[in-house]
């Protein structure tokens, strides 16, 4: 049985649209077995200088990102797209355990398989410590961005 997750390539800007808030609803829902699943059972990712291959890796990473990024909100748009390409850049925000807050701004390259699943992601980041007054993320939960928060161009980022 193969798996698949639309929208599928080739994009449109529509489509690439799509599945950018898609990726970013779910890494805000914050559960790795979950999130992995929009990956191809073999994808290869670079982060940051972390690179590694497959779901159970993803999951491990991801599970380790979230242990110690409390209160992660995420923000992606689009940069560009091709036929089974994305580009997006992203920002978010999270305290790590003593209480410092951060913005993480960065650049992702995606490639996806004909069943719509991400086969290559490349992410290059940067933190950026923050006072809590700074943040821009707001929203209460774990889970989606609501539809009337404003995104990275609204906000100036």
């Amino acid at each position: 049985m193969t798996e698949t997750r639309p929208p599928l390539p080739p994009f449109t800007l529509e489509t690439a649209v799509k599945k950018v808030r898609a990726a970013e609803d779910g890494w805000n829902g914050r559960n790795p077995e979950k999130v992995s699943l929009a990956y191809t059972a073999d994808s290869r990712w670079r982060n940051r200088s972390d690179i590694f291959q497959g779901r159970p890796a993803i999951v491990a990473f991801l599970t380790k990102k979230w242990e110690r990024e409390h209160e992660y909100r995420l923000i992606k748009e689009i940069w560009a797209h091709d036929d089974n390409r994305i580009a997006v850049r992203f920002a978010y925000e999270f305290h790590d355990a003593a209480g410092q807050w951060f913005r993480a701004y960065g650049n992702e390259n995606w490639e996806f398989d004909a069943h719509g699943l991400m086969q290559v992601r490349h992410a290059s980041i940067n933190d950026l410590p923050i006072q809590e007054s700074e943040r821009l993320f707001h929203w209460d939960r774990s889970g989606p961005r609501p539809a009337d928060h404003a995104g990275l161009t609204a906000l100036g980022l």
